[in-house]
């Protein structure tokens, strides 16, 4: 028997029908051959989500369990949507314990946190990368020099997945379109392109994500760039650079997926040093795949 047990949950909502639908797709090493990655990248391709996460057993010590985490393109170190959903799956199914638990993934062992309602994952190794032309990332999504928030300089920051960050003044967020060529010239090398504004303080940012060289051209809620976007307000002095600050991020709803994301990031000597983000799981459907590719052996 090759079929696999899969839930359809959705992210960073406390309502189903919002938020980012993410495939959770059980059993893929206990299968005989286990499924390889060719195999879950082509699982991920016909479901067609932002992502598809496989959980396996764990390999590393102090890991609980184990993900793999697919775009219907490529597949990922880390992503913050597929940690939290699969996180509240397998407590909600007692395969581990709800609270504290460790997740290995490609960034590394990463913390979790999982209460009745959604979970929260820790971000992996923090960089800030190179400055980026503000003028040409714009450009890619159809804004002009006048959208631009010159507050803080575009540029590439990353907490397990590197993202390029654009600043944009308020009304421009839901003016960009994302021209997918232009967009992938400008995103070589990092996941995706991020248009983002913050309010006074960063308590509050209102962001969009476009990464169509991952097979993704907007996603509804992008955890992996919630806490890059983290790293980078410390960088560029938006946030405290000593101890720990919060934000709420609003993403989504110009696709009609309307979502919620908390972050936290602790800085230190104006660098971030650790970064968490989460929010709530709603099931959606649970199935069957009876159709499952050849697989080899699981990476």
């Amino acid at each position: 028997m090759r079929n696999l047990r899969f839930d359809v949950v959705d992210v960073f909502t406390e309502r189903p029908y919002a938020g980012n639908p993410l495939a959770v797709v059980h059993g893929a090493d206990e299968l005989d051959p286990p499924l390889d990655a060719a195999a879950m990248q082509a699982i991920a391709a016909e479901f067609s989500l932002s992502e598809t996460v496989f959980p396996l057993r764990p390999t590393l010590p102090g890991a609980d369990y184990r993900v793999r985490i697919f775009t219907p393109a490529v597949e990922l170190p880390f992503a913050g949507h597929p940690s939290v959903g699969a996180a509240w799956v397998l407590a909600r199914d007692g395969v581990i314990g709800g609270g504290e638990v460790v997740q290995e993934c490609g960034a590394g062992l990463l913390p979790a946190r999982i209460d009745a309602v959604g979970a929260h994952i820790r971000g992996g190794a923090v960089e800030v990368g190179d400055d980026a032309d503000a003028a040409l990332l714009a450009a890619a999504v159809g804004l002009g020099l006048d959208d631009i928030d010159g507050a803080a300089a575009a540029g590439v920051a990353s907490a397990g997945v590197p993202y390029v960050f654009l600043p944009v003044r308020p009304d421009a967020v839901a003016g960009a379109v994302c021209d997918d060529a232009a967009v992938r010239a400008q995103t070589e090398g990092v996941t995706g392109l991020v248009v983002f504004h913050a309010d006074q303080g960063c308590e509050r940012v209102h962001l969009r994500m476009f990464a169509p060289g991952a097979g993704v051209p907007e996603d509804p809620a992008t955890g992996s760039a919630a806490v890059a976007l983290a790293v980078f307000l410390v960088d560029r002095g938006l946030l405290e650079p000593e101890g720990e600050s919060s934000f709420t991020i609003a993403q989504g709803a110009e696709i009609g997926r309307p979502s919620t994301l908390h972050v936290r990031v602790r800085a230190r000597a104006g660098r971030a040093t650790e970064t968490w983000v989460g929010g709530g799981v709603v099931a959606v459907s649970q199935g069957e795949l009876v159709a499952v590719p050849p697989g080899g052996t699981a990476g």
